[in-house]
């Protein structure tokens, strides 16, 4: 039971280090496109955490050859995938809110591989909490409002989700061997691998770095370096995050993992009301009620388990 709390309470500040780092990442997108701030943050990442583990515990990052596709795999599709699929969406000026929900479809995605794929069980209470939750996150965005329909753009909303899916599906089953900041590690340097091919880096706009930003909302006039700015979106939105998530997954199933995630979207909308003064309506309030009933009962529910 105690480890069961641990990986909660590991999930919980994921999803909120991911949805405060998102004031950050607002702010950054007015002056760096979308993408190249996604290369920015797996390339930041790896060089971090790689240079750390190479000087105190290099043995947890050690592979064979064999372990390679898996682990490539992994890093493109659960990490570099799951960002281009979702920036795409926005980018093609599909609204923010619906993005989210055709991501957080992911939970349904991982349910319906265990239940026909694996051929493993599936609670009740899985299936209702996952519908709740999404429910609730449809009606805490209100994706009803200013909808824009672009093919390509909820094309890569979909592709997102399906990449969100393999990435738990994944890190469920690499977690039982590798500890969370290997993990990373792998998945965020052969995600930059991605990155710096499509994007090669010396057309990199680095002017962004010495960029004086304003912070907007209650801070509104504020002005920091922009590369403050990027480095925070590194550390706090992605290296920290990403280790608590990934550690949080090594005590629960995915399943149960992706629909905690859901609380992402929750939080994020809640700091926007305080940031920003985005008050939420009655309908929003419900539908974060109803995430949260959700997310207790996908909690509680029996394990999810392969024959």
């Amino acid at each position: 039971m105690l480890s069961k709390h641990r990986g909660e309470f590991f999930l919980i500040l994921g999803a909120l280090f991911f949805s405060v780092s998102g004031l950050t990442v607002t702010v950054v997108l007015k002056h760096l496109p979308a993408f190249r701030l996604a290369e920015f943050r797996s390339v930041t990442a790896v060089a971090i955490l790689g240079t750390y583990v190479l000087i105190t515990r290099p043995e947890i990052i050690k592979i064979v050859r064999s372990e390679i596709p898996k682990l490539g795999v992994y890093g493109v599709v659960g990490f570099a995938i799951v960002n281009f699929g979702y920036l795409l969406g926005i980018e093609r000026g599909v609204p923010l809110a619906l993005v989210l929900i055709i991501e957080f479809t992911a939970p349904i995605w991982i349910a319906l591989w265990i239940k026909f794929v694996r051929k493993g069980f599936v609670a009740r209470d899985m299936w209702v909490a996952i519908a709740l939750s999404l429910v609730g996150l449809i009606f805490v965005s209100k994706a009803w409002d200013g909808f824009t329909f672009d093919l390509i753009g909820i094309a890569g909303a979909t592709i997102s989700a399906f990449a969100l899916a393999a990435y738990f599906l994944m890190s469920e089953k690499i977690g039982k061997k590798r500890e969370p900041i290997a993990m990373l590690i792998f998945g965020m340097g052969f995600a930059s691998i991605f990155w710096l091919v499509v994007l090669p880096p010396w057309s990199f706009p680095f002017e962004v770095f010495s960029m004086k930003m304003d912070l907007g909302g209650i801070a509104a006039g504020t002005m920091v370096p922009g590369w403050i700015l990027m480095a925070s979106a590194a550390i706090f939105g992605t290296v920290i995050p990403y280790l608590c998530v990934l550690t949080g997954m090594r005590l629960l199933t995915a399943s149960t993992s992706s629909v905690i995630g859901m609380l992402e979207p929750v939080l994020a909308g809640a700091l926007a009301w305080v940031w920003f003064g985005q008050s939420w309506d009655l309908i929003q309030l419900i539908g974060a009620i109803v995430v949260l009933v959700g997310i207790y009962l996908a909690d509680r529910s029996k394990s999810v388990t392969a024959n």
